[in-house]
């Protein structure tokens, strides 16, 4: 994007020059402080605190109506009553958390306000630094590791009130499941189960936080994504997530945190019952640390203000990248009433998806993968001394050779042409609604090679492109399989720092379809 975007893909209250020409990052960063955090009234019906939004709990905490004990110790509750189903939390530290929860009560007598999630209890995925609380990554090098400091993302959300309750489940590395199994999974913690069945798969790689925050055993949690690894889960388990525009959230603290070939790729993201609460939570964790170097100084627009009426919608219930058959009729026709939904509240709806274009992105992205003969995933497992990693990932490696440096450079280009194709297409419309898999949660036992990563159900092809483009995208629950049991969650795209125009959408479709429902257990 640059002096040519087109008007309807900058945010409203910012100017071509505000957006793209800051001249000093310190003024920039001040830019993304002052647009950070718009006030945001809860839509929340809920009146059962473990099930509520975390805006509507944090605005309860702020009126002495709840305190952060009482939020702590409810949702302490939860997880102690379902985790040995779900095996979705790997690491507590309740003590510490009932200790923060008194220390914000006492603040709060004092009328002291930590931040806008003061009191908040939350989850983060286990790939996420936690100081004083052991943080795997799931993987045998880490397994009593104690970080020194927290991730940047941990550290801004303690900065704003929230209280870490544990860590979540995730395949190893965040990319190395076990052989076999759809579901996150590792060879520390197992496998973790779908709240709404508990024979299918939570998807991943972010499947314990997917599966906790829809059993209502944290407020949030914050995932990670390289191919779908938030969207797939949120699909999954019917919950809300978003992954943000490439390098808005820094990845200090991840385990596959930023640099190289695939930096781009990567982006931290909240996942929550409800979309209200990705509105609240991302601007508090974007923005630049000063450490992770891609990261972008890039102001946040307020969803609240987005004109639905004047937005231009295109959409595909298949993109043709998983084959006519593997997306099932229940996702398709999820798909098209929710484009008859928008066709009431939006200035046009149009079938269409760019297909070669996504064919060669796909490709192109399939060769940067293994083109080094995923020499980096080794040099991960060196890094953390571990021996024994993931057996589905060692037999991937077994069966892949590195490709020449001129392959490698040549993929590159045709994935950089692909995205500016993308960017051409896009210019057409403001948001392009798509599946987020072929199908709801499959069976964790259905055959899956590579175990554990991505949307089981065809989910890549849907989700991976928007990491390759770096655009964010929003999933919301907007429909069931026909039996009612299992979750489908559509995928709202937008072009890059249109967040707000995926969470507007996503929030009407949302009040629409009833979003998130308690699950049965």
């Amino acid at each position: 994007m640059n002096d040519t975007t087109p008007h309807h893909l900058i945010p409203e209250g910012f100017s071509r020059r505000e957006l793209f020409g800051m001249r000093h990052i310190t003024s920039a960063v001040a830019a993304v402080a002052a647009t950070a955090l718009p006030t945001i009234a809860s839509s929340d019906t809920s009146d059962e605190l473990i099930y509520m939004s975390a805006t509507k709990l944090a605005g309860l905490i702020r009126a002495r109506k709840v305190s952060a004990l009482e939020a702590v110790n409810a949702y302490i509750e939860r997880q102690i009553a379902v985790d040995d189903l779900l095996n979705a939390v790997v690491m507590n530290c309740y003590a510490r958390a009932r200790s923060e929860a008194r220390a914000l009560d006492a603040a709060a007598a004092r009328g002291d306000w930590k931040g806008p999630l003061h009191g908040v209890p939350m989850t983060l995925k286990d790939s996420i630094d936690t100081e004083g609380v052991i943080t795997t990554g799931a993987t045998y090098g880490r397994q009593q590791y104690l970080p020194p400091k927290d991730a940047t993302v941990t550290a801004r959300l303690r900065k704003a009130g929230a209280i870490l309750l544990g860590k979540t489940n995730t395949p190893e590395f965040t990319l190395g499941g076990l052989a076999g199994i759809s579901t996150a999974s590792n060879l520390l913690y197992g496998s973790s189960h779908n709240p709404y069945d508990l024979t299918r798969s939570t998807s991943g790689s972010s499947g314990g936080a997917g599966a906790i925050v829809a059993a209502g055993g944290a407020a949030f949690d914050i995932g990670s994504d390289w191919g779908g690894s938030i969207r797939g889960p949120a699909h999954n388990n019917g919950i809300a997530g978003i992954k943000p525009t490439s390098v808005r959230v820094p990845r200090t603290g991840h385990i596959v945190d930023y640099g190289g070939i695939f930096d781009l790729w990567q982006q931290l993201g909240p996942m929550t019952r409800r979309v209200e609460d990705l509105a609240l939570i991302t601007p508090i964790i974007s923005g630049p640390d000063f450490r992770d170097a891609s990261c972008a100084p890039v102001p946040w627009a307020d969803p609240a203000k987005v004109n639905l009426k004047k937005l231009k919608v295109a959409f595909c219930v298949d993109n043709g990248g998983v084959g006519r058959q593997a997306t099932d009729d229940d996702t398709k026709a999820t798909v098209r009433k929710a484009a008859k939904w928008l066709e009431a509240a939006t200035l046009s709806v149009v079938e269409d998806v760019p297909s070669a274009i996504l064919d060669d992105l796909r490709e192109a992205r399939s060769t940067l993968t293994s083109g080094d003969g995923w020499a980096f995933y080794k040099r991960l497992a060196a890094k953390w001394n571990t021996v024994n990693f993931s057996p589905a990932r060692k037999e991937a490696m077994a069966n892949v050779k590195p490709i020449s440096s001129a392959a490698m450079v040549e993929a590159w280009e045709k994935h950089d042409d692909a995205k500016s194709r993308m960017l051409d297409w896009m210019k057409q419309y403001d948001v392009f609604i798509c599946p987020t898999a072929g199908k709801p949660a499959q069976l964790i036992d259905a055959d899956n090679p590579a175990g554990g990563g991505g949307a089981p159900g065809g989910g890549w092809p849907y989700t991976g492109a928007f990491n390759s483009t770096g655009w964010p995208s929003v999933v919301v629950r907007c429909g069931s399989s026909a039996d009612g049991k299992l979750p489908i969650g559509l995928q709202v795209v937008a072009a890059p720092w249109r967040e707000d125009l995926c969470i507007a959408v996503a929030s009407y479709l949302e009040a629409q379809s009833g979003g998130w429902k308690k699950p049965p257990l």
